[in-house]
């Protein structure tokens, strides 16, 4: 059954457009707060958000939703969105609500929640909350069980507190010198006071959210400011989070930028050394690249492929008992510490990794040489071009191609009417020669 609001990542649209509202956001609360209604005792939800103008909008609606339904509510402020997740379970909560677009620019705004056990919601409670939304059979709670508000200053301290704790006791970044770009987002106070308390030199960009400029060519996906800084400044590494800090890539002393794939690789290398990798191998998901999957095979470690969503990959990693995962643009997922990706978990698990070595990350993150890889989108306006027989024959033969050399990923966005279609392989030529033809084959099909 389709969903009509909660997307790949919660529900998320334009601040003021069709499903990010005030009113919405206030039925959002109102509804998530009926279905985690269990039992007599006196509910509570935590509410994160990151720095957007429209964030006091929507944290003042969630608000008032989710008291008229009797759920008590504790404020954190501008938080990432794995402390919402941590909190939501430290403090014994009922739920948990992140209010953020990621990534998006300032204008689109975002609502992500969590359920007791610090987890996103499952398929089965989003479709509750979604038929609440839609319904009138909210149950108000009478007067005297109204919910109340209430801020929590020492948020960041204890978010602080743990992340510092994933970093080894032995080990010290005294000495290093280390740029974290915090895309003005909700890491840009506590990602750099987690690096400083553990020793290190920290040079920080993206730490004046002033509501519009959040990922505004800063952050995980506008690394060159954090690589140019790294290198000006003689850093040992850059650091860079996306607007909510659930993601990071990384920048070596060279200026040259680490993505996911290599650092999954790294993580789980270190994770096999000490003998602490579980199930022997990590989850990615079909984006990543297939020089990921042949170095870990070199290294006796398995690699277990999802569809695109940090989300598929966490199920896969509860579901067969892996302890690290993510995806290429980021999102790395350390079940042994967090139950949603964490980008300065991440970062901190690198940086071990660097000071165990004692070598440069430029010797050290650069794990494998990725095989030639390009993606192209191909915008239609109905139907199904997929299912049409010419473009199904040319995906065939496009298979066969590649076959024993490369791969082929083909699929509808989950967020707009685009067809992605994805190719690599050993040789640059024939990647870029089967993409346009299928892209060729999609365009007429959906004409």
């Amino acid at each position: 059954m389709a969903r009509k609001y909660f997307g790949t990542d919660g529900i998320r649209g334009v601040t003021n457009g069709a499903n990010m509202t005030a009113a919405m956001a206030m039925k959002v609360g109102m509804a998530a707060g009926a279905h985690f209604r269990r039992g007599d005792h006196r509910h509570r939800v935590v509410i994160g958000k990151d720095t957007r103008l429209s964030g006091y909008m929507l944290e003042n609606a969630m608000v008032a939703g989710f008291t008229s339904v009797g759920m008590d509510v504790v404020l954190l402020g501008p938080m990432p969105t794995p402390a919402v997740a941590m909190l939501t379970q430290s403090m014994r909560a009922d739920m948990g609500v992140m209010i953020s677009a990621s990534h998006n620019p300032y204008g689109d705004n975002g609502i992500k929640l969590f359920g007791p056990d610090g987890y996103k919601l499952s398929d089965e409670d989003e479709m509750a909350i979604e038929a609440l939304i839609d319904g009138s059979d909210v149950a108000l709670a009478a007067p005297p069980e109204i919910g109340r508000a209430r801020r929590v200053e020492d948020a960041r301290g204890r978010y602080i507190h743990f992340a510092k704790s994933t970093f080894p006791e032995e080990l010290t970044l005294d000495g290093m010198k280390i740029v974290v770009d915090c895309a003005n987002g909700a890491g840009y106070q506590v990602a750099p006071a987690a690096l400083w308390e553990l020793g290190a030199e920290v040079i920080s960009l993206g730490v004046t959210p002033n509501g519009k400029n959040i990922n505004d060519g800063v952050g995980s996906t506008a690394p060159e400011l954090l690589r140019e800084t790294v290198v000006a400044a003689g850093a040992q590494l850059g650091i860079a989070l996306d607007g909510d800090a659930d993601r990071l890539i990384v920048v070596d002393e060279l200026g040259r930028v680490v993505d996911g794939d290599q650092l999954m690789a790294t993580i789980a290398s270190g994770y096999a050394r000490a003998g602490r990798l579980r199930n022997g191998g990590l989850v990615a998901t079909v984006m990543s690249n297939l020089g990921l999957e042949r170095h870990l095979a070199t290294q006796g470690i398995g690699l277990v492929r999802t569809a695109v969503g940090d989300r598929h990959v966490l199920e896969a990693m509860r579901a067969q008992g892996y302890n690290v995962g993510g995806e290429q643009s980021g999102h790395i997922i350390l079940s042994d510490y967090a139950t949603t990706g964490d980008g300065l978990v991440a970062g901190l698990q690198i940086l071990a990794e660097l000071v165990r070595a004692g070598a440069p990350a430029s010797q050290v993150l650069h794990r494998f040489e990725p095989l030639p890889q390009l993606l192209k989108n191909v915008r239609f306006k109905g139907g199904k071009p997929l299912d049409d027989a010419a473009v199904k024959a040319v995906i065939a033969e496009a298979e066969a191609e590649l076959a024993g050399t490369g791969r082929l990923v083909i699929r509808p966005s989950g967020t707009e009417p685009v067809i992605r279609v994805m190719a690599e392989g050993d040789d640059a030529g024939q990647v870029t020669r089967v993409v346009d033809r299928i892209c060729d084959a999609v365009r007429v099909a959906a004409a």
